[in-house]
């Protein structure tokens, strides 16, 4: 089904948010919609300080915009015009057309009169939701890179007042800027509530569409976080130590990751590239399998500057290549949880990394389908029924994998939060009806036309994935498009980050525009075809059989030395030949490559070879999978 193009939502605010502000007392007042029912919270903040600035750090995630913005070049056309130059109005039209388009005013929409405002399209307000035990504030940044949930536990609070429940609140830039300048030593009450009448300022009313790309971006951002992950905790000053050097240096050159090197019985070491700055943690010793992971969207880090004073302890879940990393910040009486994705303005490069999240249609057929409807119903009714609950207390009874994949299918419908912190699931309605899970899984029609293609067995295929040293990695494949009557051959180039450059296809849509309209479906599919391969291979060359079927492969493992220098091993096979890489990674590697007489040989040898990296203490640099 190709998704919709928005979601139209009506909000009704009694009144704009504000704050009352006295010498020595303010009262924050927050604006709830007032469709959603009794919604609210009340009661005296007991820690100022701690409010203010996690407020401030989620109002920052909020607004971040990484996306690159094309300098305003009006003036300067005007300027051209009047000295003779080659400037028409013409152009100068165009180029404010082109800024207005790609850049609207967010502020449309948001007035404080009482009468209806006109349909814009934009992003949700912030949703807040009142459970038994705390109180949370969920934001999605601008670009849809970024998702934050701020809870304030009950304890933070005295003589708390509570209606559970969920709506979105008014946090405009106004509140938000009243807020920051809060006092630690006055009193502050905070009061939440819809039915909040103000005689100075009449109600607001605003009429939304919701893009279905910033839905289907927020939903499964959640929904990743179902995913089993790799948990390591990191100390304060290890955070404190990471935001610094990203404060002080800016990167020129690409790799721009954020590595974090995983031993078992040691604390984790972060890596900051391309400057291979290495980073000691202090936190307590990792324990699980050994990893290095790479992830990516480390500068949005820069946003928990503010908190830094009240962090008592870090946690990193990092999960599949791709997918978002979560930071748990513990913050006493307040917890954030932050995701944050390797990309800005979700569009090709997470069509492969969010495929997983989504249920395969035609998987197991109509009836599999009913059974997970069925079970996932079950599984709503008891969180409504007993509140938050572990996925153990959930799947009682039953597989635990099942009952995951009801609950990610909860989240995807926008009915079931997971709460990454406290590791627990919650019941949180984002609107009064569920969402058509069906209406998010595609981005774009070409993307519907490349999960078509997909759906044919051997339709996509990848021919060739050629690793170019410090470039990325080239994949080329074929598509057996049956609609069309005809074979394409797609390629693309996907960089050090992840990030797809330098495609191609034979299809006419390539060739009439290039890549000025987006990807084609053939490159989409391609795309999607590799990561799943991917996948796939990593999870059977652990038998044997699954390494029978490998002729070509190239692995990477990494070994910290007592100095604090890092060896690089590089293996490759590829048919009946074993190319060997090593060397600190500073410097330039020595290679060998050995010929063998039959590819079976070759591959005993390459395995052989890898077995005695682990056994040495080398860790598998591309085990980056949960």
């Amino acid at each position: 089904m190709t998704a919709a193009l928005a979601r139209p939502i009506l909000l009704r605010y009694a009144a704009p948010s504000e704050l009352a502000a006295a010498p020595l007392h303010s009262s924050v007042r927050l604006s709830l919609d007032g469709a959603r029912g009794p919604v609210g919270v009340r009661g005296t903040v007991r820690d100022a300080a701690l409010f203010r600035d996690a407020m401030a750090a989620l109002a920052t995630i909020l607004e971040s915009d990484l996306r690159y913005k094309g300098r305003d070049r009006t003036a300067y056309l005007a300027y051209l015009m009047k000295q003779g130059k080659k400037a028409t109005a013409a152009i100068w039209e165009a180029q404010k057309a082109f800024l207005e388009g790609a850049f609207p005013d967010d502020a449309a929409g948001q007035g404080d009169g009482s009468a209806a405002r006109p349909r814009v399209s934009g992003a949700l307000d912030p949703v807040l939701t009142v459970h038994p035990d705390e109180v949370s504030i969920e934001v999605f940044s601008r670009d849809e890179s970024a998702y934050a949930r701020l809870a304030f536990s009950s304890d933070l609070f005295e003589g708390r007042e509570a209606a559970h429940g969920t709506a979105f609140v008014d946090l405009s830039p106004r509140i938000v800027e009243q807020i920051d300048r809060l006092r630690a030593y006055a009193k502050v009450e905070l009061d939440a509530g819809a039915s909040r009448g103000d005689a100075a300022a009449g109600p607001i009313e605003r009429s939304l569409e919701v893009p279905t790309t910033w839905l289907r971006g927020f939903l499964q951002v959640q929904s990743a976080a179902t995913l089993p992950a790799v948990s390591c905790e990191l100390a304060p000053i290890d955070l404190y130590n990471a935001l610094f050097v990203l404060r002080t240096r800016k990167a020129k050159k690409p790799p721009r990751g954020l590595r974090f090197e995983l031993v078992p019985g040691k604390p984790p070491r972060l890596i900051l590239e391309p400057w291979e700055i290495l980073i000691e943690g202090h936190g307590p010793p990792y324990e699980g399998p050994p990893r290095v992971v790479r992830t990516f969207g480390r500068q949005r880090l820069l946003a928990l500057s503010r908190l830094l004073p009240h962090v008592q302890r870090v946690r990193a879940e990092l999960r599949g290549p791709g997918l978002p990393v979560f930071w748990v910040l513990d913050l006493g009486r307040a917890t954030l949880t932050i995701a944050l994705t390797g990309w800005t303005d979700s569009s090709w490069a997470s069509a492969a990394s969010f495929d997983a999240l989504m249920p395969r249609e035609g998987k197991g057929g109509d009836k599999a389908r009913a059974a997970l409807d069925a079970l996932a119903g079950r599984q709503l009714a008891l969180l409504r029924e007993r509140g938050p609950l572990p996925l153990a207390s959930l799947a009682a009874g039953g597989g635990a994998e099942d009952a995951r994949a009801a609950l990610q299918l909860e989240c995807l419908r926008g009915r079931v939060l997971y709460d990454v912190a406290r590791r627990v699931y919650r019941p949180r309605e984002l609107f009064a009806d569920p969402v058509d899970e069906r209406d998010i899984r595609y981005s774009s029609p070409r993307e519907a036309a490349a999960h078509r293609l997909l759906g044919a067995p051997g339709a996509v295929r990848p021919t060739k994935v050629h690793e170019i040293a410090g470039e990325g990695t080239e994949i080329h494949g074929e598509v057996a498009d049956r609609e069309a009557h005809r074979d394409f051959a797609p390629r693309f180039t996907m960089d050090l980050e992840g990030r797809v450059s330098d495609a191609w296809c034979s299809c006419p849509t390539f060739r009439r525009s290039g890549l000025r309209e987006g990807p084609c479906e053939h490159m989409i599919a391609l795309r999607v075809a590799y990561a799943r391969e991917r996948a796939e291979r990593d999870a059977l060359r652990q038998t044997a059989e699954g390494r029978s079927l490998i002729r070509a492969e190239t692995r990477t493992y990494v070994r910290r030395e007592a100095s604090g220098a890092e060896v690089v091993y590089r293996v490759s096979l590829d048919e009946r030949v074993v190319h060997l890489s090593w060397g600190a990674r500073a410097e330039a590697p020595r290679h060998q490559r050995i010929w063998f007489d039959t590819d079976g040989e070759a591959r005993d040898a390459y395995f052989k070879r890898l077995d005695a990296l682990t056994s040495s203490g080398f860790v598998d640099a591309d085990a980056s999978s949960a």
